[in-house]
């Protein structure tokens, strides 16, 4: 234990005055985690990873060499490159082949980490530690190696679950995540670069951090490089907090940013994972995307928050409770909604089949909705082309000086496009083509206010304050967003 002291210099007062009451100082630095004992306790439940995958024996085919290359072999060792004397080392594990089948050779694919987290073998770690490999070895601090099974693999969360066939064996203590707190001291036990048992520390530098779809991962600096994924974090208590999964790194080693996924989804996800091999998340069939502070402003948003609902699936969970492409969605489920990556962890975590309350904001008013909420599925890729809709270009001087030429849209693509109103983009320039706006985009809305035909979109153009910015809801394809078009200064 290291301790510094402050020793503050004393005045010696007269005995005949009355002696001030002495201030305590807290010392400025009270001392340095020791994580020995931590060490010693949590060590032994942590494990190596080793995975392999078979491949077909390759024949004695050598690599070609330019003729300087082997004049060298033959000058210095006397026999041709490919036929180096010396010892011999152990070949890859090769399986018996089948008739009419090439030998297989079972060749190293990775190394990872991971911890034991039941007494009878369950063995937590990253997907993608485990991803397409055909044998899994578990390796414990003893030295005992195990083939392990793989119980799951979820990749949005970068979650694994293996067995071991071993009974009474150290395991982790779970540790709560509400409780962990920027700046505490946390620690990490892994096999970077396939070193064993290698342990480091540092702190918490921030919680919740969004650089994934279903998790908000922890952020450290503890030292974390290839090998460490699937490793435990872990606080002073002794207790698993997270799974290193992640670095943010220029050069593929560690650079001061690590990320751990938190236990409390880990857990989550382990425990469908036991209990039925794969893991089910609802879903309500929406792309979303950003509030940012123009689309805010431009809606009369006090601040930026919740969901901008940028596509409905055309007969999904979303379109049938009402949800329209456009709405901001502020809450789900009772819970309030305050950025766009909110929504899919909410939405994932709640039991199909289930009715949600959701709220939204449609053009400045606030509406409640109901939705069945399905089983996730696949997204499709598919978007959809604009259909023909033969306009004719009605260009104006106020759709004009915001750089857009207008058609009203056909009938044949109102049908089409399920749409009762909108106006085609034929040209664009200025304003609007640095807002973001294309030609062949349909304007649904503008200044809040939908639009059917150009005469209306002109006639809410005319009342609005051409010095401000106006905000545009326009489809593209299967999409819908929000542009915000700034007037020329």
């Amino acid at each position: 234990m290291i301790a510094v002291l402050l020793i503050l210099g004393a005045t010696v007062l007269p005995p005949a005055q009355a002696q001030p009451t002495p201030t305590v100082l807290a010392p400025a630095v009270s001392g340095l985690p020791d994580f020995t004992e931590l060490v010693e306790r949590v060590g032994p439940a942590v494990v190596n990873i080793r995975t392999t995958e078979r491949r077909a024996a390759r024949g004695a085919a050598r690599p070609e060499m330019d003729e300087e290359m082997q004049e060298f072999f033959r000058r210095f060792f006397g026999t041709p490159p490919g036929e180096m004397p010396g010892p011999q080392q152990p070949g890859p594990r090769r399986g018996v082949p089948r008739e009419g089948q090439q030998p297989e050779e079972e060749q190293q694919r990775g190394v990872g980490s991971g911890f034991i987290f039941t007494h009878d073998g369950f063995v937590m770690t990253n997907a993608h530690v485990v991803a397409g490999a055909d044998e899994v070895y578990v390796t414990l601090t003893d030295k005992r190696e195990f083939k392990a099974k793989l119980i799951g693999a979820d990749r949005r969360t970068d979650v694994a679950v293996v067995k071991i066939e071993a009974e009474s064996l150290p395991y982790v203590r779970i540790g709560d995540v509400s409780q962990l707190k920027v700046g505490e001291w946390v620690m990490a036990i892994g096999s970077p670069f396939g070193l064993d048992n290698t342990v480091t520390a540092g702190i918490v530098s921030a919680k919740a951090r969004d650089t994934g779809e279903f998790v908000s991962f922890i952020q450290t600096d503890v030292a974390i490089n290839p090998g460490n994924s699937g490793g435990p974090l872990i606080n002073l208590r002794g207790e698993v907090v997270g799974i290193n999964s992640q670095i943010l790194s220029r050069s593929g080693g560690f650079m001061g940013v690590s990320f751990a996924i938190p236990m409390d989804e880990a857990t989550r996800v382990a425990d469908q994972l036991r209990a039925t091999g794969r893991v089910v998340r609802g879903r309500i069939g929406v792309q979303i995307g950003e509030v940012t502070k123009d689309v805010a402003e431009s809606l009369g948003l006090g601040r930026a928050a919740g969901a901008l609902v940028r596509s409905v699936e055309v007969g999904g969970p979303a379109e049938k409770g009402g949800v329209e492409a456009g709405d901001i969605i502020t809450g789900f489920d009772g819970k309030s909604v305050e950025k766009s990556s909110d929504l899919p962890r909410m939405v994932g975590g709640t039991k199909p089949g289930s009715r949600s309350a959701v709220q939204v904001l449609r053009r400045g008013s606030a509406r409640d909705l109901t939705v069945m909420v399905a089983e996730i599925e696949p997204e499709s890729s598919r978007v959809a082309a604009l259909p023909e809709s033969k306009p004719t270009p009605a260009p104006s001087a106020v759709a004009g000086a915001m750089g857009l030429v207008l058609a009203n849209l056909g009938e044949d693509a109102k049908r089409e496009l399920k749409l009762k109103g909108g106006v085609r983009v034929e040209a664009v320039d200025g304003a609007a083509q640095r807002a973001g706006l294309r030609e062949g985009d349909v304007i649904l809305a503008v200044a809040n206010a939908e639009v059917f035909d150009v005469k209306q979109f002109e006639a809410v153009l005319a009342k609005i304050d051409k010095t401000k910015p106006v905000n545009v809801l326009f489809r593209r394809g299967e999409w819908a967003q929000y542009a915000l078009i700034r007037p020329v200064k």
